[in-house]
């Protein structure tokens, strides 16, 4: 049995292939955290259900511990539901209803339900075992019974408890434009660390997930605890250390200017919150996350396109013949899927006008797109296009039209951001023209790809029409109608694949992964910059879901120079896409890039479904190292860049990951065969030379 219950105990088990997760309820009727770690038998962890406290002050310690927490009574630490009753009573006592464990195409999930012991409300835990990758989904359902209102001040997903542990180190990321996903940790001292976005998105200056291990985990091995929210809005993470050591990582949405009223006989439902345990250190983690994604998320299992984006190229200045001139370069270099980006529509000439008129531009498209779309498909490559569907400029005709479609306060006046306000797509209306227009230009044009962009953060969250005393409602409202948008357009048009963009990778979680084929991590696409931001970004998320753009020698960012090489080396660890203006690019330059496109899609299947280690042992030399490897172990491929070296000093060998230490390997680049043994424990000779070098080895199991 995955899922255990001790009846006479009324204790519950979790037991997944290396792992197990145990609570229980203890004799005050709360539901007590007992166990994270690796595999136990249910009956040994009984002793650790118990009541216990510290002073007449500190009453009830072991609340600091529930599973998820009420706020109420004696519970002053971070709660994960909090609500305002009818009659102004804003204290919960809920108590254990019953549970029921059911089962559905062989994935089990446990739900416990309580109910507070004045008031009709209900509160469902959800508990969803994904055994093979040692993970646990968590998700609430809060449930009005009664005949009046509740207002629903906090609702948090999940609470995970975490083991006793002598340091606390917490492991993030954080950011800003052009330069998000940046690994940090940080040791935990009493008092809260909160990661959090109140923008109104997922947000590029931190990513709902985490990580805490006791200070010595590293790639390869150690305990490390972690989780990952499935929200696409405003989000919090909590990570709560007491005075009693005890450690509580709480997650869901943001409670910052936020409530959402349950009406009699109505439900809300909290985003799913995943967790889990290795004892294989931050590497296993990734592993275990990006496998989850291609089996239960992510809505598309092909392998994602060479592609090729004309923004850098062109910029506003799109037009029918210019973009057919690209598309032909574009198709020399082998690329599959060839994307127009912003520009094509209204009175778009640049960021100032024409955002919400989403009409071919005539001048700059005479015969409409399908003169550009049927060329792309002659020289035999797909076609994709970008829009913003969320966001206008004042200077449109939409605006002009409808400007009350906008968030806004009646009182103030509407920032602009990229001179740009923000639609509320919560507004039926809204919602309508989007999907109307979306529907229309998928209808009339052969696209397969949409770039779906959103540069706008949300600001004056005033929503005209909606009552008043739910306008808090707005954060929620957004990323709900969003995915509503995205479901619809998907069920129409499963042929279509989608990209999600969010002023660089301010659009990225699991909640958005569910609609999204593909994610554009940042617009910096300087090939040194993008190491670290892709590594920050494998720590959670799968490297198929990240699309990387081969830029000019010179980086636009920057004005760094590195070589071809480099740059389609750095790009081929995702899902590789060139932005650079082929028309300025000669014969000899199309031809050697074609060479490595070439090499990609060789490799592809390798990067793009295998299981990926981060070969961090030469960091201190410089050096950054990935490996991706086949499940069964026959074929692997290795990236490896140095920054730069001192003279005199050579690279030690670099150790790999993940062979089988009885097959022999021939290394495609070096002209050598060795045993997995020897690749693993002894390692390769890196021909790395100079600032900005790097490697790709192609190895495969010898016949």
């Amino acid at each position: 049995m995955i899922i255990q219950y001790n009846k006479q105990h009324r204790v519950f088990a979790i037991q997944t292939k290396q792992t197990s997760y145990v609570f229980g309820l203890n004799e005050k009727g709360s539901l007590q955290h007992l166990y994270w770690g690796a595999s136990m038998e249910l009956e040994d962890c009984l002793p650790l259900l118990r009541s216990w406290s510290h002073s007449s002050f500190d009453a009830e310690v072991e609340r600091e511990m529930e599973e998820y927490s009420f706020w109420g009574d004696l519970v002053y630490t971070e709660p994960s539901l909090k609500v305002t009753m009818h009659d102004g009573v804003r204290d919960l006592s809920m108590k254990y209803v019953e549970h029921r464990i059911t089962e559905q195409e062989g994935q089990e999930t446990l739900v416990i339900t309580l109910q507070d012991e004045a008031y009709p409300l209900e509160t469902q835990l959800s508990y969803k075992v994904i055994p093979e990758f040692d993970l646990i989904v968590r998700s609430a359902t809060i449930v009005n019974t009664g005949t009046h209102d509740v207002i629903l001040e906090n609702v948090q997903s999940a609470a995970w408890p975490i083991p006793y542990l002598q340091d606390y180190r917490l492991t993030h990321v954080t950011g800003k434009w052009s330069g998000e996903f940046q690994l940090r940790n940080t040791v935990l001292s009493e008092g809260k660390k909160v990661l959090e976005s109140r923008r109104g998105f997922t947000d590029g200056h931190a990513n709902p997930w985490f990580a805490i291990d006791n200070g010595y985990a590293t790639e390869e091995s150690g305990n490390v605890w972690f989780g990952a929210l499935a929200w696409s809005g405003n989000w919090k993470i909590t990570a709560e250390k007491t005075a009693f050591n005890q450690v509580k990582v709480t997650g869901g949405i943001n409670d910052f200017d936020s409530e959402w009223t349950l009406g009699a006989g109505e439900s809300f439902e909290t985003p799913e919150f995943v967790g889990g345990y290795t004892a294989g250190g931050f590497g296993d983690m990734s592993r275990h996350l990006h496998q989850y994604q291609y089996d239960y998320v992510i809505p598309n299992q092909e392998a994602r396109k060479v592609l090729y984006n004309s923004w850098e190229a062109t910029y506003f200045d799109v037009n029918a013949k210019d973009q057919m001139a690209l598309a032909e370069r574009a198709a020399k270099l082998g690329v599959e899927l060839f994307v127009v980006d912003d520009g094509w529509f209204g009175g778009r000439n640049h960021d100032r006008a024409g955002l919400g008129d989403w009409i071919v531009n005539e001048e700059k498209f005479p015969n409409g797109l399908n003169e550009l779309i049927n060329k792309v498909h002659d020289l035999g490559m797909e076609f994709g296009i970008w829009v913003e569907p969320e966001s206008v400029n004042p200077d449109s005709d939409l605006y002009r039209q409808h400007p009350d479609w906008v968030y806004h306060f009646p009182t103030r006046g509407r920032t602009e951001l990229r001179n740009q306000l923000l639609l509320n797509i919560s507004k039926p209306e809204v919602k309508n023209y989007i999907l109307e227009f979306m529907i229309d230009l998928l209808s009339k044009h052969d696209i397969t790809f949409i770039k779906w962009d959103m540069n706008r953060t949300v600001t004056q969250p005033g929503m005209k029409d909606h009552p008043l005393n739910r306008q808090k409602e707005v954060w929620i409202r957004h990323a709900q109608t969003l995915y509503e948008i995205w479901a619809e357009l998907r069920e129409r048009f499963p042929h279509v694949a989608f990209e999600t963009c969010a002023g660089g990778g301010s659009r990225i979680d699991l909640g958005i992964l569910r609609y999204a084929d593909q994610t554009w991590p940042s617009d910096n696409t300087d090939a040194f910059d993008r190491l670290s931001i892709q590594e920050g970004f494998s720590y959670v998320y799968a490297p198929k879901m990240m699309t990387c753009w081969v830029t000019e020698a010179v980086s636009g960012m920057n004005k760094r120079v590195t070589s071809l090489k480099y740059r389609f080396h750095s790009a081929m660890m995702g899902t590789l896409g060139i932005g650079s203006n082929l028309n300025e690019w000669s014969d000899e330059l199309i031809e050697e890039s074609a060479g490595f496109v070439q090499q990609y899609k060789e490799i592809r299947p390798l990067v793009q479904y295998g299981q990926q280690y981060r070969l961090d042992a030469l960091k201190r030399q410089g050096v950054m190292a990935v490996q991706y490897v086949n499940k069964e172990a026959s074929e692997t491929v290795v990236f490896a860049f140095l920054h730069s070296q001192h003279l005199g000093e050579p690279l030690p060998r670099l150790r790999l990951q993940g062979l089988d230490p009885n097959k022999t390997y021939m290394i495609k680049e070096l002209s050598e065969a060795w045993t997995g043994k020897a690749l693993m424990n002894i390692g390769v000779e890196l021909p790395l030379r100079g600032d900005f070098d790097s490697l790709m080895c192609h190895i495969q199991e010898q016949e």
